[in-house]
């Protein structure tokens, strides 16, 4: 079957999930819906906020569909009625059976990472805190356990010691975009062959669950390169954070590990008060380049330095 025939329904949300919608229909493939997440109001003046899939759709003129739950039954009509032929899913909500097993081919999913490793919704952020150094996307068809399908497709990526969340999102974003075009034409074509994920395992499965603000807690009496690591894979957002005092916190951005011996208690800063903020931690110091206290914005240590006095006065923890 010709490619460009496929009728086609696209489900996605966030900004990774736009670039592979963008290049399907520059490439003339056949959208003939897009699902996603229903407009929310946000900030002070509660602005409608819409999805970044929704904002490029309807930019293009796609249809658009925004179910509130995808069991109702209206919902369920409407994407039956679409007669669509392959389904795709990019970091949307999880889908019911009712949905994904509606195309007549299937509906395929890419996940940013190597599967079966780093299954789960923050599989970018686990991978750079447990410091993997290689990662990668995977297509993979639905099935009724989560990211547990068959492998369809895979790029590696390699992750670079300088790399956080931002710079590794787009990679994986850059590559996921060809791989989802190679697989919409290897399943047009019949020449795609599903690998099942039980027969990929080797070693110990790693799991990517979600991110919750107690994740993102520095602890420094962990090594140095455990609080990098953790840092990085935390960088831009949600972010790591600290408290540095009862009533003030700290989010970090940016850090490096100093290895060296120390005698004074973890947590204890040290700084020369103008040019640099180090922290110490099990094994060495932590200093801290980019930064932000609650309510301020984001800043050098040195910037924070000159409008904060006596900060070795303080201790993170």
């Amino acid at each position: 079957m010709n490619s460009k025939d496929l009728r086609i329904v696209y489900m996605g949300t966030p900004d990774f999930a736009v670039a592979p919608l963008k290049a399907l229909v520059e490439e003339g493939y056949n959208i003939v819906a897009v699902v996603t997440t229903p407009d929310k109001p946000s900030g002070r003046g509660l602005k409608v906020n819409e999805s970044a899939v929704k904002r490029y759709a309807s930019s293009v003129g796609l249809p658009i569909l925004q179910p509130v739950k995808l069991r109702d039954e209206e919902f369920v009509e409407s994407f039956r009625a679409l007669n669509a032929d392959l389904g795709i899913v990019i970091a949307f909500r999880m889908l019911p059976e009712i949905i994904w097993a509606a195309p007549r081919l299937g509906t395929f999913n890419l996940h940013a990472s190597l599967l079966p490793q780093y299954r789960g919704a923050a599989p970018i952020n686990r991978a750079i805190m447990n410091g993997e150094t290689v990662t990668g996307v995977t297509t993979f068809m639905l099935n009724p356990q989560i990211d547990e399908g068959a492998v369809l497709g895979q790029v590696k990526v390699n992750i670079e010691p300088n790399d956080n969340v931002g710079t590794l999102h787009d990679k994986l974003m850059d590559v996921g975009v060809n791989l989802v075009l190679e697989t919409v034409e290897k399943i047009a074509s019949g020449e795609v062959k599903p690998i099942e994920q039980g027969s990929m395992i080797v070693g110990e499965l790693k799991s990517a669950p979600k991110i919750f603000k107690e994740d993102c807690h520095i602890d420094f009496s962990m090594r140095g390169d455990s609080i990098v690591n953790l840092v990085r894979g935390l960088s831009p957002y949600p972010a790591a954070w600290a408290s540095l005092s009862d009533a003030l916190s700290v989010k970090v951005f940016e850090v490096e590990f100093i290895p060296c011996d120390v005698n004074d208690e973890v947590g204890t800063i040290i700084s020369d008060e103008r040019n640099y903020i180090r922290v110490v931690c099990a094994d060495g110091l932590i200093e801290l380049k980019e930064l932000q206290l609650s309510g301020k914005k984001r800043m050098s240590a040195q910037e924070l330095l000159r409008g904060f006095r006596n900060i070795t006065s303080y201790k993170l923890s």
